[in-house]
């Protein structure tokens, strides 16, 4: 609890800090509100909720976005992530682990030494987004708190990999039996900090993410319990992320500027 807090804490104190110098870093003219296409790449981190809790902890995710910004500060277009992380709170390979004598428990290969398999989480969610900017700036109309809505789809599994592929159970199309793979519609809301300059080069967005994941398992049937798995689920994420963006300008950006 206490690193979450301290985590909290410091990414407040980064995005002020992005929104101290975003507004420093603009040119004292004024700006005319332009329509523009943009591409960004993003970072950032999950805490999972809901369903999701049980089965996985913290996450990392990378993504990219490209939008369309109208004249009047709305803006609309596409984006997807892929999330991963070494939290896997599930053991779906309980039934598979023997004691040894130091009273550890692990997978026994096929020779009978300890197996080396490696568990984590992989999932993506890919979205059409709309939002908009609500500029803060008289002297930059293109830069402000921004408000994105998206729906979308969201899939996500636990990732066995069979290092040495020594361990006969989880062969080939076996290991589907074991790696909770689910999807399903997704919606995601995104509020933040995006600022835009008269250059090509600072130009970024910060802010607070969270997702909304209604899936269900498309294995249908898990080999470690032996029932079927046909539950739906809530899955949530709460997290922040920061994005560089490239904006698309069809003419010099200063072209759009005036005394």
């Amino acid at each position: 609890m206490t690193k979450f807090v301290e985590m909290k804490k410091g990414l407040i104190l980064f995005f002020l800090c992005f929104f101290f110098l975003s507004s420093k870093l603009w040119s004292q003219k004024d700006s005319l509100n332009f329509g523009f296409h943009y591409v960004a790449i993003n970072f950032g981190g999950h805490l999972p909720k809901g369903d999701m809790e049980k089965r996985f902890g913290p996450n990392l995710n990378v993504g990219g976005t490209y939008m369309y910004k109208t004249k009047s500060n709305w803006q609309f277009g596409a984006e997807g992530n892929y999330f991963f992380s070494q939290n896997v709170k599930e053991d779906v390979l309980a039934n598979m682990k023997v004691d040894f004598s130091n009273g550890q428990k692990n997978i026994i290969d096929n020779e009978g030494y300890p197996a080396d398999i490696r568990i984590t989480e992989r999932g993506l969610c890919f979205y059409a987004v709309g939002g908009r900017i609500f500029k803060l700036f008289k002297n930059n109309l293109n830069t402000g708190i921004v408000f994105n809505i998206g729906v979308g789809y969201m899939q996500h599994k636990i990732n066995l990999y069979d290092a040495q592929k020594k361990i006969a159970a989880l062969n080939g199309e076996l290991k589907y039996g074991y790696d909770r793979l689910s999807n399903g519609l997704s919606t995601m809301q995104f509020l933040g900090y995006q600022y835009i300059s008269n250059n090509r080069f600072v130009n970024f967005y910060a802010g607070f993410e969270f997702i909304q994941g209604y899936t269900k398992s498309v294995r249908k049937f898990n080999y470690d319990t032996g029932l079927p798995d046909t539950n739906k689920r809530t899955d949530l994420l709460i997290g922040a992320r920061i994005g560089w963006i490239l904006p698309l300008y069809k003419r010099k950006p200063k072209e759009y500027y005036y005394y």
